[in-house]
């Protein structure tokens, strides 16, 4: 009988999933007719659309501003790196919504609409006669960056919505689900870098020879085109409902606690509060936050409040997320170099001889494709390579940890960074700078983007796997943050080397003319930054403790004890 119970369980389980999602109709949904690959393919083309369009502004950003804006460099970094940080600050606030009021399906129609809105105002001030620069500068200016923003405010429920959507097409409680949700984030990048290297090459060139018009409304076009494809796979789709604010039960399980601070606390955990079953297993880090979870006897019914009695998951997936905030932290230099890429290494590759041939030249923002090619490679190589030798070798399921992942990544940007000051120093001590062959920028393009392909991969692993279920979203919010916040920090440093490196009357590092300007000083300076900060992230990931989720009861024995497994 309970042989044959099981079987009913483990074939139930095989055909319907329980993971608390649900279809198109609001039914548990079946495991064949949704999910799986079979929904993230409509999921992953609308990325590789939004990509497209973001690269292509984004990398030709330095170029459109210094050229048709006429601005300086040193001001055409800083609103890059400003415009850059609100577009990957924002998916915190989409990240909010989409987890908490609108959902995941919903916010990324209605930011993709927006999106589509700042293309439209882009094409629109680029083809209009009376809006073009050489009519009104300044109201052309404005329009232009409203344009912009618009696209940044689009990506900002793009980005966390979409990529934790197609994350939830696969079930975490199934094997072969979860081993394929593993390689969903590794080939969702691939795609990613497709959208980027065509955004790139082919838009760049469109922009360079045709039009900047023309070239958005190519954008705008490929945009509507694939919001329609993923609006036809809404019969696939596994769908979680919003059940409000995940910030409210974090915020009552640190009231709680502060309220309780003066009790001790049990010495058998088994005596904190929970409501079974348990999903995420008790752990002894951030204790204080334990005592939320005390039961007050005799207190009446303020005593069980939300606000005064939280269940032990509720502390749980609290200290999940305070413990996020030291590697969010120490991962800030990295996006600090990653700015650069899209910059300053775009800038350069201007200033230097890009002829391919007796009849091509190479569009200054093409060269970032570089950096794409070195993603991909890096991601196909790792997925297929080293995962499959790295599993066989320690026995787990990822090869070896995110965090070592990450980690990874931060000393490759690092030696990418202190390459780009060897090439630069080069570039500025050749009699002729034009005259050097924009190839010299191979290596340090090359190099980012393999970093890229370790720690950006890893960063969005680990800021999904890491928080609440019920913060999906916000976690891939948290990972844009990291680019966001390190753009911002990139755009503070420029000034505060300025400053410094011009006291006293002294020629600056950032100069009108980039060939009169210290860009090797600045780039060894964010090398040594990021050297240091690597020790600290060496620190705090090896005192990191994991998401330990409940895997299921231990043997066949009727005992009821739970098996934890950490997440890595």
């Amino acid at each position: 009988m309970e042989k044959s119970l099981r079987v009913g369980v483990m074939e139930d389980r095989e055909e319907w999933v329980h993971d608390s999602s649900v279809d198109h109709r609001g039914r548990p949904p079946s495991r064949a007719a949704t999910g799986s690959w079979k929904a993230a393919m409509f999921i992953i083309l609308i990325e590789f659309s939004e990509r497209l369009s973001y690269f292509g502004i984004a990398t030709s950003l330095m170029i459109y501003l210094t050229k048709v804006l006429q601005e300086e460099t040193k001001v055409a970094a800083k609103n890059a790196n400003y415009w850059m940080s609100v577009t990957t600050m924002m998916p915190l606030l989409g990240g909010f919504l989409a987890d908490g009021y609108l959902g995941r399906f919903s916010t990324v129609v209605f930011s993709t609409v927006v999106y589509l809105l700042g293309l439209m105002l882009l094409a629109t001030t680029q083809l209009s006669p009376s809006l073009k620069p050489d009519r009104s500068l300044h109201l052309h200016e404005t329009l232009f960056f409203v344009g912009i923003y618009l696209v940044s405010i689009g990506t900002g429920g793009h980005k966390p919505a979409l990529e934790s959507f197609g994350a939830d097409q696969f079930d975490e409680s199934h094997a072969a689900e979860r081993v394929q949700k593993m390689s969903f984030f590794n080939w969702w990048n691939c795609a990613l870098c497709a959208g980027v290297l065509l955004g790139v090459t082919v838009i760049v060139y469109a922009q360079e020879r045709i039009g900047w018009g023309v070239a958005s409304v190519v954008l705008a076009a490929v945009m509507a085109a694939s919001l329609v494809v993923f609006l036809a796979g809404w019969r696939f789709y596994r769908y979680r409902v919003p059940k409000g604010s995940p910030l409210t039960p974090l915020l009552q399980v640190v009231v709680a606690a502060v309220r309780k601070r003066r009790l001790e606390l049990p010495a058998d955990a088994a005596e904190l509060y929970e409501v079974k079953p348990q999903n995420i297993c008790h752990t002894h880090q951030l204790r204080f936050l334990d005592k939320a979870a005390i039961v007050e006897h005799g207190g009446g019914d303020d005593a069980t409040g939300p606000w005064r009695l939280a269940t032990v998951t509720q502390v749980e997936e609290t200290k999940l997320v305070l413990a996020m905030v030291p590697i969010w932290v120490a991962t800030l230099p990295f996006g600090m170099a990653v700015a650069q890429v899209s910059t300053f290494f775009i800038k350069q590759g201007s200033m230097m001889d890009r002829h391919m041939g007796p009849h091509f030249v190479l569009p200054p923002a093409s060269i970032f494709a570089l950096s794409a090619v070195g993603m991909i490679a890096t991601v196909a190589i790792y997925d297929k390579v080293l995962v499959p030798y790295l599993r066989r070798a320690t026995g787990g399921e990822r090869g070896i940890s995110i965090l070592k992942r990450i980690g990874i990544g931060m000393a490759f940007a690092i030696v990418g960074m202190a390459v780009a000051a060897v090439v630069e120093r080069r570039r500025l001590s050749t009699p002729t700078p034009a005259s050097m062959s924009v190839l010299w920028l191979v290596p340090q393009f090359a190099l980012m983007g393999v970093a890229d392909g370790f720690a950006l991969v890893g960063l969005q692993e680990y800021f999904y796997e890491q928080v609440p279920d019920n913060m999906r979203s916000l976690g891939i919010g948290l990972y844009l943050s990291v680019i966001g916040a390190g753009s911002f920090l990139s755009s503070l440093a420029i000034t505060a080397a300025d400053r410094v490196s011009s006291r006293g009357g002294r020629a600056s590092w950032f100069a009108k003319d980039l060939n009169r300007s210290r860009l090797d000083l600045f780039y060894w300076m964010l090398a040594c930054i990021g050297a240091v900060n690597l020790v600290f992230y060496a620190v705090v990931a090896a005192r990191y403790s994991y998401k330990t989720v409940n895997a299921g009861k231990v043997g066949d024995d009727k005992s009821g004890d739970i098996e934890c497994a950490a997440v890595e």
